[in-house]
């Protein structure tokens, strides 16, 4: 069983503190990007994304931008879209225009009586990261206490319509030099077309995920012992998020590693997972955690108990995959992340230069800030909607 350590939320980062920023323009924009081909879980399909992005700007002038990557439905998580701009609207931005502060480790003061709703906390964390790194002219990644000038990264692949599609899939991206390959699962499309491609592709690195549509029953257990034979790196998230004994008996069953991803929405919640045994590997998402901040908290967490860790995505567009870059340059990811290039995705991208994978890695971005800088033309061209609070 492993314990982990008892950490901090907010745990300092080396570097200059600057004087008190107060923000006092918060603009929000939802972007839809169609996707290049669509998507499919064990929840829903997708063929395009809608996003929320937010520019925040500070008493002198300074901006930075952060990224919503909440899906449109409640399919992943409990929130979407609406409650997203709603929450961000009502609650996050008031409450952020009203304060001031000194690094961004500081702003749960100003929304900590705000419950939930991380995936709408997470914007204006990232933003924040993003205008306290160029207010010092230095990297979010060396601002964050990266050092990875380049990390390696995974694809994820839908539910293909039959196999034959999904060996395609796996065959170009193989080609392409993608360091592992996950593939998403469902009651019902696991075990054969797993083994379909670990028959085809013996040598590559494969993982699935199941986005929690397995229940602690005998017929499922069955699959999942099956794909415990398949060779593969980590089944991530058998079990609903809330079902951590569940997690930790699969685990006490199984080889192959039990990798954590919608159960561990906080600091704390990943410490009470890692103490029950519920898993081996826990992937780390900026936007489940509800921002940058806590997902260092985590990392650092897993660091420490020496729990390997990866940087998860969801579907970003080039403001919250630079982030995710960033991230990702802390020294515990040790393992490929969903971290693939923009063009995986999209044809066009709302930020330059466009995110691009080669040989299997992504470069960190190493500008101020995030690193990239928001196409104009892109964001008015894919605009549904905006607002601005002051």
């Amino acid at each position: 069983m492993l314990v982990s350590p008892a950490l901090p939320l907010a745990i300092p980062v080396p570097g200059t503190v600057v004087d008190a920023i107060r923000i006092v323009r918060v603009d929000l924009f939802v972007v839809r990007l169609p996707l290049l081909r669509p998507f499919t879980t064990s929840s829903h399909r997708k063929d395009h994304l809608d996003h929320i992005l937010a520019r925040v700007t500070d008493q002198d002038g300074a901006t930075g931008w952060g990224e919503c990557a909440s899906p449109t439905d409640p399919f992943y998580g409990p929130e979407n879209l609406r409650s997203c701009w709603n929450a961000l609207t009502d609650y996050f931005a008031p409450a952020l225009l009203g304060a001031g502060w000194q690094h961004p480790t500081d702003l749960p003061t100003a929304w900590g009586h705000i419950q939930g709703n991380r995936f709408a906390r997470a914007t204006l964390d990232i933003a924040c990261w993003d205008l306290f790194a160029r207010r010092q002219d230095r990297s979010l990644a060396d601002t964050l206490g990266g050092t990875a000038a380049a990390v390696p990264v995974g694809v994820s692949l839908g539910i293909e319509p039959g196999v034959e599609e999904l060996l395609a899939q796996v065959e170009r991206y193989v080609a392409e030099g993608y360091r592992r390959v996950k593939l998403k699962i469902a009651p019902g499309w696991d075990a054969a077309p797993v083994a379909a491609v670990r028959e085809r592709f013996p040598d590559t690195p494969l993982q699935v995920d199941a986005n929690g549509a397995y229940r602690d029953h005998p017929s499922h257990h069955a699959v999942l012992r099956e794909l415990d034979g398949l060779g593969l790196a980590m089944i991530e998230q058998p079990y609903p998020a809330d079902d951590l004994l569940a997690h930790a008996r699969l685990q006490r069953e199984l080889a192959t590693p039990v990798c954590l991803d919608e159960s561990v929405t906080t600091v704390h919640t990943a410490r009470t997972a890692l103490a029950l045994g519920a898993g081996r590997i826990v992937n780390i998402k900026v936007s489940r955690l509800g921002g940058l901040t806590e997902a260092r908290a985590v990392h650092d967490l897993c660091e420490q108990a020496g729990v390997p860790v990866w940087c998860g995505g969801m579907h970003e567009f080039g403001i919250g995959r630079a982030a995710n870059l960033a991230l990702a340059a802390l020294p515990g990811f040790t393992l490929p992340g969903d971290l693939s290039g923009s063009d995986r995705y999209f044809r066009t991208d709302v930020v330059q230069p466009p995110i691009r994978a080669h040989d299997g890695t992504v470069a960190v971005p190493t500008g101020p800030g995030l690193g990239v800088e928001i196409d104009q033309d892109a964001l008015r061209g894919h605009l549904l909607r905006s607002t601005v609070l002051t």
